[in-house]
């Protein structure tokens, strides 16, 4: 390939993503000099350390989530930061909240700020979805899952928010009262939530 043709590879993959990368260069066997390129010629910006976009790109309200996920591929987005996604809050967190395996090394990055979770088993497996955000693809806890893991860690996000979302998820249908009975249970924070769903009844 030569120099356009990796030039307008990166290009087509920016828009494809919304985010770029060096890795993602790395995967397609270009060089990374090219980013340096297109930066200088006005192609592409530089967002922060290591992730890049079109000029054009528009970020959402959930711009640094995108980012957090771009950085921390296998990360798992959850409580506030899932919570926002679902729109199950009014909150918005200035850091992205993931979940990580309690042995995995914590991600390091510069930007965004992140508040790291740690799970196993089936707690941390449990009700992940896929999702695109900002053309980025970001592992996010299911609503129901969110909504356990807010009692879960109750002392974390506060029970206030904790129940403002079992009631938010509840009036919005984003999932039956069995359907986040059953994460309580995985979380076992069932007892803790029993009567904060009878209530809904």
């Amino acid at each position: 390939m030569n120099t356009q043709g990796h030039k307008e590879a990166i290009l087509g993959l920016a828009a494809r993503q919304g985010l770029v990368r060096p890795k993602d260069l790395e995967r397609a066997g270009i060089p990374r000099v090219y980013l340096r390129r297109l930066v200088d010629d006005g192609l592409l910006t530089k967002l922060g350390r290591g992730l890049y976009a079109l000029p054009s790109y528009a970020p959402s309200e959930l711009a640094t989530i995108a980012e957090a996920a771009k950085k921390a591929p296998t990360a798992i987005v959850c409580l506030l930061s899932a919570l926002r996604i679902h729109g199950l809050t009014t909150q918005n967190p200035f850091e992205v909240w993931i979940m990580i395996d309690r042995d995995a090394w914590r991600p390091k990055l510069d930007y965004p700020p992140l508040r790291v979770v740690r799970a196993s088993g089936d707690s941390l497996a449990a009700g992940v979805t896929e999702m695109r955000i900002d053309g980025v693809d970001a592992r996010v806890t299911c609503p129901a899952k969110t909504v356990a893991d807010c009692f879960k860690h109750r002392t974390k996000v506060g029970v206030d928010v904790a129940v403002e979302a079992l009631r938010d998820c509840w009036k919005q249908r984003a999932a039956t009262l069995d359907e986040i009975g059953r994460y309580a249970e995985i979380d076992r924070v069932a007892k803790v939530m029993r009567p904060y769903m009878e209530a809904l009844q």
